[in-house]
């Protein structure tokens, strides 16, 4: 599992005409683009939530849990696109639909469960992704 985070102090994600989600915080928020692999697993989401939560990269090194800042969460599985041969990336190691998505919709449980506030795109659709980078900071996480 990777998660690709942006500290942010707005991001909107909306789905056609219609937004999904959004965050608007009183300050910072994480924008985190979420991927899944085949051997990903329910241990390794609560774990990488965790650690996202904890992660202190807002002002003052202080974590999305110091401040109870908001989380988007997104999913994607360019993540794991591999461009070393040719012009076209290959997607082999992202894993497919019917496994990635409950593990996205449980890594989002996790943080709700850990107390965050959490917004989300909607699985598999094509999706327009508004924000503000906010440093810019932007990480990978993996596990």
């Amino acid at each position: 599992m990777r998660v690709l985070v942006q500290r942010v102090s707005s991001a909107t994600v909306s789905v056609g005409q219609h937004v999904v989600g959004s965050i608007q915080p009183d300050g910072q928020g994480l924008l985190a683009f979420v991927g899944v692999t085949h051997d990903d697993d329910i241990g390794k989401t609560r774990r990488l939530a965790e650690k996202l939560w904890q992660l202190r990269i807002l002002e003052g090194e202080q974590s999305a849990a110091d401040i109870n800042a908001p989380i988007m969460v997104i999913s994607q599985f360019t993540l794991y696109a591999d461009t070393a041969k040719g012009r076209r990336p290959s997607w082999n190691a992202a894993a497919p639909g019917a496994v990635a998505e409950p593990l996205i919709a449980a890594f989002a449980h996790a943080l709700r469960q850990l107390g965050a506030h959490v917004e989300t795109g909607r699985f598999g659709a094509h999706m327009q992704v508004a924000l503000i980078n906010d440093g810019p900071v932007t990480l990978l996480l993996e596990l």
